[in-house]
């Protein structure tokens, strides 16, 4: 099959696209995401080949067209992460007090633009675009897991209604492990017979979560309670 130069750079465009796209959900892959190799291959060849449309339109609109249709490539961009942003957000995940999935969503954001540049043979930017994404998402880990940070944690503790401790008392507790406390829920319930905080609280030291279950697991008025880390 003999090729011209027009569609060898059609194959060439895709092909960048979907190595682009690998590249990026394979480290999300690794990480253990759920938008991983597959997703981000498929994302960044499915903008390359909508932006082959715009970029390639003698190709298709014919010529009996040529002089009065004027296609705007970057009006097919705007639509192209319109629906993107759709699919970002289905990788974005509500656990109780967690949010979890923003990093897989945003790149999942920057594999559409790397996919676009990719469509309309812009490569330079490729190229580094795909060298600042992959760095972002390995380096910056590594850099983000040793930088001191606040770590956050939801705290659930049910009392016997007659032995709950005041507010104040429980705020002063937490606050002597190093804790400092951002909001207080409260309930009560007498079907069963409990009275219940719920806290979201941080430290600058992770291990005072422990500390702190240990000496809730000790005190006999807590009926119950949890404590469950939030990350991102």
């Amino acid at each position: 099959m003999n090729l011209d130069a027009e569609q060898w750079d059609i194959i060439l465009r895709i092909s960048v696209a979907l190595g682009v796209g690998a590249l990026i959900g394979m480290e999300r892959s690794y990480s253990g995401r759920a938008a991983g190799f597959r997703t981000h291959a498929l994302v960044c060849v499915s903008t390359a080949l909508l932006m082959l449309v715009t970029s390639f339109e003698s190709a298709w609109v014919g010529s009996q067209f040529e002089g009065r249709l004027v296609l705007d490539p970057t009006r097919m961009a705007q639509g192209i992460m319109t629906g993107i942003g759709f699919l970002g957000a289905g990788a974005i995940l509500k656990a109780g007090y967690s949010i979890q999935g923003l990093t897989t969503a945003a790149s999942i954001w920057i594999t559409a633009a790397l996919g676009i540049l990719a469509g309309i043979g812009f490569y330079l930017p490729v190229i580094v675009g795909t060298a600042i994404t992959l760095g972002v998402l390995t380096f910056f880990r590594w850099i983000e897991a040793r930088a001191p940070t606040m770590s956050y944690a939801e705290c659930v503790v049910k009392f016997s209604i007659a032995e709950a401790l005041p507010e104040s008392k429980l705020r002063a507790l937490v606050a002597g492990l190093g804790f400092g406390v951002v909001n207080v829920h409260h309930r009560m319930s007498q079907a069963e017979a409990c009275y219940e905080y719920r806290m979201i609280i941080r430290t600058s030291r992770p291990a005072n979560v422990a500390r702190l279950s240990d000496m809730l697991r000790t005190m006999p008025a807590v009926k119950e309670f949890r404590l469950a880390p939030t990350t991102d």
